[in-house]
């Protein structure tokens, strides 16, 4: 059954996140019933990542098994043309083996968020970005973002109801820089927890507004502790925009390795099977 990578780019304004729900549409749900619509199958695709309620991508990726072999640039064109009406396309199509799973053959993930710092009311970018008035200090914004990076318990960090089994990640890269209007944040890492990065670029704004300085973010990630957070950044201005991945052979013998593990019978402690 051929399995297909498909790269995708969304706004996230009309859907309720990713993951398909009951309570409202989702972004998953659009690409699945495109899926059906093209090829007559139920299909059910799996996400790099759950971007929440009204969160965008510009590169989340995810997989589709099809029973016929379709060349990829027709699977693309296909299901963009039923995704219409909704804001979701299907940037990239790549047909990989049967072993790549979107989520976990992923090895970082990659967010940027955007605030339109001016005192003016948005227009066009109004759900696009955080409308932040008061002047922001970009450079004292990128400096405390810096205890973030590393290996760290980013308990104060993340949802109440996030469901990740330990609150601790390695962040590899936080950047934070002025363009024009715009201040931009950009942070990577293998996996995130349930609204860190939102949790992360609210309390940065407390820096850039001379309210907080690099030394309340330590402590604030050594309370481990909600409460310690800074307010969340609204969905608005979140982007997943992209996914990076180990080299497809290394994948495929990661994955054929797997496969031959779970063949090997038990043994005994006698040494018989």
């Amino acid at each position: 059954m051929p399995r297909y990578k498909l790269t995708v780019e969304y706004d996230g304004r009309p859907f309720c996140g990713w993951q398909r729900q009951s309570n409202g549409p989702s972004v998953q749900a659009v690409i699945e019933r495109a899926l059906k619509s093209f090829s007559g199958e139920d299909v059910t695709i799996g996400g790099a990542g759950r971007t929440d309620t009204g969160v965008h991508a510009t590169g989340q990726v995810c997989h589709a098994d099809l029973s016929k072999s379709w060349p990829a640039r027709t699977v693309m064109g296909a299901v963009n043309f039923y995704c219409l009406p909704d804001p979701v396309v299907i940037l990239d199509a790549e047909e990989m083996h049967e072993g790549f799973d979107a989520r976990f053959s992923a090895i970082r993930r990659s967010y940027q968020y955007r605030i339109h710092n001016r005192l003016a009311s948005l227009t066009y970018q109004r759900g696009l970005a955080w409308h932040v008035k008061t002047d922001l200090d970009a450079e004292a914004m990128h400096a405390a973002a810096q205890e973030f990076v590393g290996h760290h318990d980013f308990t104060t960090f993340r949802h109440t109801r996030c469901q990740a089994k330990s609150p601790e990640k390695t962040l590899e890269h936080f950047s934070v820089r002025r363009e024009g209007e715009f201040v931009i944040a950009e942070c990577s890492s293998r996996s995130f927890l349930h609204n860190q990065v939102r949790s992360m670029v609210g309390s940065l704004r407390l820096v850039g507004e001379g309210k907080w300085g690099p030394g309340d973010i330590t402590k604030a990630l050594q309370a481990r502790d909600r409460t310690a957070c800074g307010p969340v950044a609204p969905s608005d201005g979140l982007y997943l925009t992209r996914v990076d991945y180990r080299p497809v052979e290394v994948d495929l013998a990661e994955w054929k390795d797997k496969q031959a593990r779970k063949t090997v019978p038990a043994v005994e402690e006698n040494g018989e099977a």
